[in-house]
């Protein structure tokens, strides 16, 4: 691949500032990205940096890995300490092996299995709260993902407030230029504690194996192939992070959807039925993560775009979430909405080993708490904060509940 960064066109350029910021809840965003996909589908900015905007483009791109190469670490000599093992910044043929060994200790019927075990752990969540005024994120909505994906690792629930802190540490990090080469410098400060930590509990598995997902992901094996220490610790890793961030977001982004669609909340709450794709729906406009990074491993041209190899390009997986050429009606949260080809997880091989967990997660959580209250609302009052790209989130969501009958 090229390694050569291409300097800024300013005549291909708009001042990095045209985009706004999540301070509104994202209406800005949206309406900025509505317009990019209509009059500029693939933008180069002041990094010279190439975003892409359209769904069909989006889905080009994370399609074709041989084109596009998820190793961003190319654009960062040193690369990053905790990418050894990580799904999302390898190529085939390390990608297929990895992703082989992971998948075959974290699979679906894993996540089936938890239900049981999710619906306890929210009820016991739900049985804490005696207030009729409380913060939705706070009380259920971060707690319960962390809970879960601990528990499924065979790491000690009471430690969630460690694993907060670390997370905590790297959604505080905020770089101008993504490929600055101090990106993995600060990655590898931030996680350094948190590595250590489950590094501890992959040694224990090591001699005294049990029944969790570090003991599998020890154990796993195809053709020969072990997992190393630093993979398991990264892919971890990644899972407690995966779980506290995004599944957090997931929640309360539900109300927040069903906040902005009246009539929707009571229609699901009628028919159960229809909780499953609603969250997808839900996924589909507020996505945890709004973009995903790639590396063209030639020159190519995208929507009429020449974009050189070694650049890096962003897809916007939240503008393709959007898009009217896809999505008819795309900002109204239709249930019935067939097909419903968002990338909240992503897309091609590269999709989310957590989605099937994530999307458990988010139905057994809205039964039980739509069963527990008649009425959820958020405080009309209360000015909430947002997590800025690439995540899409409230950090929290204060709420008044009208406790159902019991």
């Amino acid at each position: 691949m090229n390694e050569t960064h291409v300097p800024p066109d300013p005549t291909m350029t708009m001042p990095i500032d045209s985009r706004p910021r999540i301070k509104d809840g994202g209406q800005a965003l949206l309406k900025w990205l509505g317009t990019m996909r209509d009059e500029q589908p693939v933008w180069r900015d002041v990094f010279g940096i190439f975003h892409v905007f359209r769904h069909t483009s989006v889905q080009r791109v994370m399609s074709d890995y041989a084109m596009f190469s998820s190793d961003i670490n190319r654009l960062r000599p040193g690369g990053d300490p905790f990418s050894a093992g990580s799904l999302m910044l390898t190529d085939p043929p390390e990608h297929r092996k990895l992703r082989k060994l992971i998948s075959q200790a974290f699979t679906p019927k894993m996540s089936s299995d938890m239900v049981p075990r999710i619906a306890e752990l929210t009820t016991a969540l739900l049985d804490e709260i005696d207030e009729d005024e409380f913060d939705l994120v706070e009380k259920i909505a971060h707690p319960l993902p962390v809970m879960v994906i601990a528990e499924l690792l065979g790491i000690p629930i009471h430690d969630r407030e460690l694993f907060r802190t670390w997370a905590d540490r790297l959604v505080a990090l905020h770089v101008e230029d993504p490929r600055d080469i101090e990106i993995g410098r600060m990655v590898g400060q931030a996680m350094r504690e948190m590595g250590e930590y489950v590094l501890t509990h992959v040694r224990e598995r090591r001699t005294r194996p049990q029944d969790d997902l570090v003991s599998r992901l020890v154990a796993a094996e195809v053709d020969g192939d072990r997992l190393t220490d630093a993979e398991i610790v990264n892919s971890a890793c990644l899972l407690l992070l995966a779980g506290q961030i995004t599944s957090t977001m997931a929640l309360g982004n539900a109300f927040l959807c069903f906040r902005d669609a009246p009539g929707v909340e009571s229609a699901v709450r009628a028919d159960r039925e229809l909780i499953a794709p609603a969250f997808e729906e839900v996924l589909r406009l507020r996505p945890p993560l709004t973009q995903a990074a790639r590396l063209p491993t030639a020159d190519v041209e995208i929507d009429g775009t020449p974009i050189p190899a070694g650049s890096m390009v962003i897809n916007w997986l939240l503008s393709a979430n959007y898009d009217e050429r896809q999505f008819p009606d795309p900002y109204r949260l239709d249930p019935g909405r067939q097909p419903n080809r968002q990338y909240a997880f992503g897309h091609g091989i590269h999709f989310c080993l957590g989605a099937p967990l994530a999307r458990v997660e988010g139905k057994v959580a809205l039964e039980l708490v739509f069963d527990r209250f008649e009425q959820v609302e958020i405080d009309p009052d209360a000015e909430l904060s947002y997590y800025e790209d690439p995540m899409f989130g409230v950090k929290s969501l204060p709420v008044r509940v009208k406790r159902a009958p019991r």
